[in-house]
């Protein structure tokens, strides 16, 4: 096992220290310099100098994704243009992505934070890591990449898809680690399994680090045993940093660890809004503790899960997410909201507004089917080329590729009170 950082195995004590004095400072420097805070925080007649303790963030009011599309482009930015270095973007239900802001201090949090993580997982500077998530501006690969390179391991970039060269490389580099969604894992799995003629647990990797979707321990026991590696899970979202804000230890595989000392979890309900205790369920909350370019405070997840105490570290560790408290589902490591999809099918004349989404598990690989209606007047439409412009336009605005089913109209079901938008048949696969 690498060596741990002092912070690591600090006290609560010492821990819960370096938290107020850095939720303090993080409070001002976001109530000084974004205009959207400073009315938030006022309107809720609190002030920064009322945080005395960590028990009074709960004062404080929440910060959501609206908030972040609300001041698109750049309006939640905490320091000037030409303090931001680099720009990370994510989904949004209207098309606009909520966008992110890194100063050069962030990006060395980053990736120390990264670093951390891969420390965590028994991956050293001796390691060679294959990284497959997307590069571009998801977080995923980036934040990989740079907490590879600061651990001082070799990275290959391979980024996603190519899936057979993906598997020739593995055996040709023979890496030590590779980072990935677990989904499209299971794909690599299956080409090495063929050029390996069957068996791929022999290959060079011994450690997995998955992020980006939600996964089961049912899957998990699939890639350890197909692959003969320890698979651990890493947990971050792009408004908060990135991947890398908890990570899973090899010594325990019990949940990942909140790195707390630049980020800090609150569980509360997610109805009411009120703080839980650790060991209930409820919707995970965080506050950045060190972030320069783009503070948040309070940021509503809608990850569903429980704060558990510190085992493998000091620091307290998350549950499995067992769900979301918005209607987000997440396809192939893509945020995909309903209403971004009904956007795109309002763009055509020929369609009514209903439709319904088909979420499906087809071998590893999550897929999703648009069933949308042609209305009546439009009976004789050339369906094939109208499919590959619905098509076409979902892939270009929300970057998922779909299988459109178009249907008469009349023919999807009605529903008096809240439609029926989502069949996620992966639940009962």
């Amino acid at each position: 096992m690498t060596k741990m950082e002092h912070i690591e195995q600090a006290s609560r004590d010492e821990l819960q220290a370096l938290q107020l004095e850095r939720l303090q400072k993080t409070l001002h420097h976001a109530y000084e310099n974004v205009p959207m805070y400073k009315r938030k925080f006022d309107e809720a007649g609190v002030h920064p100098s009322d945080c005395k303790t960590l028990e009074d963030l709960n004062k404080f009011p929440f910060t959501t994704k609206q908030d972040l599309r609300d001041n698109y482009p750049f309006n939640m930015f905490a320091v000037p243009m030409e303090q931001i270095v680099r720009l990370h973007a994510s989904s949004g239900t209207t098309g606009k992505p909520t966008v992110v802001g890194y100063t050069q201090k962030d990006i060395d949090t980053w990736a120390d934070v990264v670093a951390r993580s891969l420390r965590a997982s028994g991956l050293s500077n001796k390691d060679k890591i294959h990284i497959s998530y997307g590069y571009g501006l998801f977080t995923g690969g980036m934040g990989a990449h740079y907490g590879a390179e600061r651990l001082g391991a070799a990275v290959i970039p391979m980024s996603g898809g190519q899936t057979e060269k993906q598997g020739q490389l593995i055996q040709d580099f023979q890496p030590d680690a590779i980072m990935v969604t677990p989904s499209y894992c299971l794909n690599i799995i299956d080409e090495l399994e063929k050029q390996m003629g069957g068996d791929a647990s022999g290959c060079s990797l011994r450690v997995g680090v998955f992020g980006a979707e939600p996964w089961t321990n049912a899957m998990r026991q699939e890639i350890e045993q197909r692959l003969g590696i320890d698979a651990l899970d890493i947990y971050g979202l792009s408004e908060v940093m990135g991947p890398g804000v908890a990570m899973e230890c090899l010594e325990s595989k019990d949940g990942p660890t909140i790195w707390e000392d630049h980020f800090y979890p609150e569980i509360v309900d997610a109805h009411s809004g009120d703080v839980q205790a650790d060991g209930e369920l409820g919707e995970l909350v965080f506050t950045s503790l060190t972030k320069e370019g783009m503070p948040v405070i309070r940021y509503r997840t809608r990850d569903l899960t429980r704060l558990l105490p510190g085992t493998a570290r000091t620091m307290r560790r998350m549950d499995k997410i067992t769900g979301r408290s918005d209607d987000m589902l997440i396809i192939r490591g893509v945020n995909v909201f309903p209403s971004q999809i009904e956007e795109q099918i309002l763009q055509f004349s020929q369609l009514t507004p209903h439709y319904q989404l088909e979420v499906s598990r087809h071998g590893h690989m999550d897929s999703l089917r648009v069933k949308v209606e042609l209305r009546t007047d439009h009976a004789s439409a050339d369906l094939h080329s109208l499919e590959h412009h619905i098509k076409h336009r979902i892939k270009a605005m929300i970057g998922i590729s779909t299988q459109i089913d178009i249907v008469a109209e009349g023919q999807l079901p009605r529903s008096a009170g809240k439609a029926q938008r989502v069949l996620d048949l992966r639940k009962t696969a």
